[in-house]
């Protein structure tokens, strides 16, 4: 592409001087694919942000709707048990706000997405953080399973938790009229894996789709849904991408209207294999 931008000196049609952009044209097509790959994982990884503070930003309208109302209330009423009340609401509130803020905060600070010990039953639990009032308002129950012996995995937190927010977020999605979702961690019989498994009982993928699911672009869903999500960023093809760098597992089973099931296996970090 010829730059639009003229240049103050005058050269012969014959010996143009290359612009950035025939530059970049002539570069190994490799490259710039590579390149492009990149810049794509920055703008998921920035996507997913914004997904997390959005949803944090309702979690603390409703947390500060708690507060104020119990404030009020201690005002009111100055008898010892109301205003007791109303101050354990209050700091139960204010707890709960600052889990959000932790784990919105390690999302945006750590940037390195480093490859590290990490313990996925603290990643359910603080993505439950965000999305439990979400579960509740669409009649979703969520039950977590989390093995007590299931060793640390060797992968990136921000990663991990971006691909379990989307899994949840297209469970949840998945129930229009409510439903369950399970969530399981637990260690592999073979010793070499930690399974994160996360299933639903909503409508279900036909069998035809099935083999389609983790191909770029595509999607079964027409846009966000009626609050406005439409996932964290993240398509499957992108979790898979994820789940494969960190030389995991990813595969799906469903059953039309019985529901869906993501079973990921990551490996077993080195330091829980000595520590055990």
């Amino acid at each position: 592409m010829q730059s639009q931008h003229s240049s103050n000196t005058s050269h012969s049609a014959a010996s143009p001087v290359p612009s950035p952009a025939t530059t970049t044209e002539v570069a190994d097509p490799h490259d710039q694919i590579q390149y492009l790959k990149n810049e794509l994982k920055k703008a998921q990884a920035l996507a997913a942000l914004g997904e997390l503070t959005s949803t944090a930003t309702h979690e603390f309208n409703n947390v500060l709707m708690t507060i104020i109302n119990y404030a009020r209330l201690g005002i009111r009423n100055r008898d010892d048990a109301s205003r007791d009340k109303a101050l354990s609401k209050i700091l139960e509130a204010s707890e709960r706000a600052a889990k959000i803020t932790a784990t919105i905060l390690a999302q945006a600070k750590n940037r390195s997405e480093s490859m590290e010990p990490t313990d996925l039953a603290a990643i359910v639990s603080d993505s439950m953080v965000l999305l439990e009032r979400e579960m509740r308002k669409y009649r979703i129950a969520v039950e977590i399973q989390l093995d007590p012996d299931a060793p640390k995995v060797l992968a990136s937190g921000n990663q991990i938790q971006r691909v379990l927010l989307n899994l949840l977020i297209n469970g949840r999605q998945s129930m229009s009229e409510g439903g369950t979702i399970l969530i399981r961690v637990h260690p592999t019989a073979d010793g070499k894996y930690v399974e994160l498994v996360v299933r639903d009982s909503g409508s279900g993928i036909p069998r035809e789709t099935l083999p389609h699911i983790f191909d770029a672009f595509y999607t079964t869903k027409d846009g966000p849904d009626e609050s406005g999500k439409g996932g964290t960023g993240l398509g499957l093809a992108a979790c898979k991408e994820i789940i494969d760098s960190h030389h995991g597992r990813i595969r799906v089973e469903s059953t039309v209207g019985r529901g869906t099931a993501f079973i990921i296996r990551l490996p077993i970090s080195k330091d829980a294999k000595s520590d055990g």
